[in-house]
C-alpha cells in the first residue's frame, strides 16, 4: 500500500546572523525532528528583515548564509527538507501583491504584534506600508506552498489566523471550481523558558546570548557571570533552583542525575554557584561541540551551504510556480491564452 502523503510544513527565520541557544530551543530543535515526519520547507525570510531594517541591507546576504549554516550544523538535512531564501523565489512577491488587494486594512491594524512593536521599537520609523503589510507577506509565504501546518509559538498564532482568513477570503472570491488554498493550521510548539546570562529572555538585543558557535572557554566564561538565585548571597546560604536562571538551564539541558545533584546541593548549600554553573556549562558544551564540528566544513567552504540553498530554491520555485498557475487561473489572469467564458466570436 502507498503510504499517505505527509503534511506540508512551512516555517522561516529572519537573517539576523549567527544563531543563539534561544533560536535553537525556540524553533530549530523542533525543525530537526519535524523533517522526519513532515514535508518541510524552511526559508530564510530576508524580505521580512527589511520590514524593520530597510535602511541598511548590507549584511542581509551574509547573515542569510550564517543562518543557513547554523541550520545545517544543528542537523537539518537537505535530503529530508527544502531550505531556501525567500527573495530567490519571486512568486512570493507576486502572491503577496495579489493577496494585499483583498486584505482589509482593519485586519492588519488589529494584529497584536503590530501595535506592540510600534510602541516598543522607538529608534526606527515603522510607519511604512511594508511593516503594516508584513503579515500579508507571511500569509503568502505559507499559502504559496499550500502548507497545512505552521509551527509557531503562542505569540504568532494571530498571524496564522490572519493567513487562514486571507485564504478563506481568496477562496470565497475566486474558488468557483474548488478552494485554491487550504487553510493552514497552527502547530503550537512549546519552547522552554530559556534565560540569557542576565536572567532576562535570551536575545541579541539584550547582549545576553550564548551563541551556537561559542567555543567552550567562551561558554564557561559566560556561565560564570550568569545571575543566580538572588536569595543566595553567601556560599553558606541555601538556594532554590526553581527561581534561578542557571537552574532553568539545567532543566533544559542537563541529565536527571545532574538535576538531582543540583537540587540536593543547592537547597542544602552543599555546592556553590560556581560548581553549579560548571555543571550547566558541561551540558551546554556537550550539545554545542557536535554542532560546531559539523559547521566547520561549511565555514571552510561557504559555497557548500550556498549550493544547498540554491538547490532548495529551485525546488521551492517549482512548487510555488504550480500554485501561482492555480491562482492566476482562478482569477482569470492565466499567462496562457484562453478565450474568457461568454465572450463574443465563439
Amino acid at each position: 500500500m502507498t503510504p499517505p502523503p505527509r503534511k506540508r510544513v512551512l516555517s522561516g527565520m529572519r537573517p539576523t546572523g549567527k544563531l543563539h541557544l534561544g533560536n535553537y530551543m525556540g524553533a530549530l530543535d523542533n525543525w530537526v525532528r519535524m523533517q522526519n515526519e513532515y514535508e518541510c520547507f524552511f526559508t530564510v525570510v530576508d524580505w521580512h528583515a527589511l520590514t524593520t531594517d530597510y535602511a541598511d541591507t548590507s549584511c542581509v546576504k551574509e547573515n542569510s548564509l550564517e543562518v543557513a549554516t547554523d541550520w545545517l550544523a544543528a542537523g537539518l538535512d537537505p535530503e529530508k527538507c527544502v531550505m531556501f531564501i525567500q527573495s530567490h523565489v519571486p512568486a512570493h512577491a507576486e502572491l503577496h501583491l495579489l493577496l494585499s488587494m483583498i486584505t482589509p486594512l482593519g485586519w492588519l491594524e488589529r494584529v497584536p504584534t503590530y501595535k506592540e512593536q510600534r510602541e516598543n521599537i522607538k529608534d526606527k520609523d515603522l510607519g511604512t506600508y511594508g511593516f503594516l503589510g508584513y503579515p500579508v507577506l507571511q500569509a503568502a509565504d505559507i499559502l504559496i506552498y499550500k502548507a497545512g501546518v505552521v509551527p509557531v509559538g503562542e505569540d504568532q498564532v494571530a498571524h496564522i489566523e490572519l493567513a487562514r482568513e486571507i485564504a478563506r477570503r481568496f477562496n470565497g472570491f475566486y474558488g468557483k471550481r474548488g478552494d485554491v488554498f487550504p487553510e493552514p493550521q497552527s502547530l503550537l510548539t512549546k519552547a522552554p523558558k530559556l534565560p540569557g546570562t542576565d536572567g532576562r529572555k535570551m536575545s541579541k538585543s539584550y547582549g545576553n546570548t550564548i551563541m551556537l558557535t561559542d567555543p567552550e572557554p567562551v561558554v564557561r566564561q559566560k556561565l560564570k557571570t550568569m545571575v543566580t538565585d538572588p536569595a543566595r548571597v553567601r556560599r553558606s546560604d541555601p538556594g532554590n533552583p526553581d527561581v534561578c536562571p542557571v537552574g532553568d538551564l539545567h532543566k533544559i539541558f542537563s541529565s536527571k542525575e545532574t538535576m538531582a545533584k543540583v537540587y540536593e546541593g543547592c537547597r542544602s548549600a552543599g555546592i556553590g554557584c560556581i560548581e553549579c554553573k560548571s555543571w550547566a556549562a558541561d551540558s551546554l558544551v556537550q550539545l554545542l561541540v557536535p554542532m560546531q564540528e559539523r559547521r566547520k566544513k561549511f565555514e571552510q567552504n561557504p559555497r557548500l551551504a550556498w549550493d544547498i540553498l540554491e538547490a532548495g530554491t529551485q525546488k521551492a520555485r517549482t512548487v510555488a510556480g504550480e500554485t501561482m498557475k492555480d491562482v492566476r487561473a482562478a482569477m482569470g489572469m492565466s499567462l496562457d491564452y484562453e478565450r474568457p467564458e461568454g465572450s463574443f466570436g465563439k
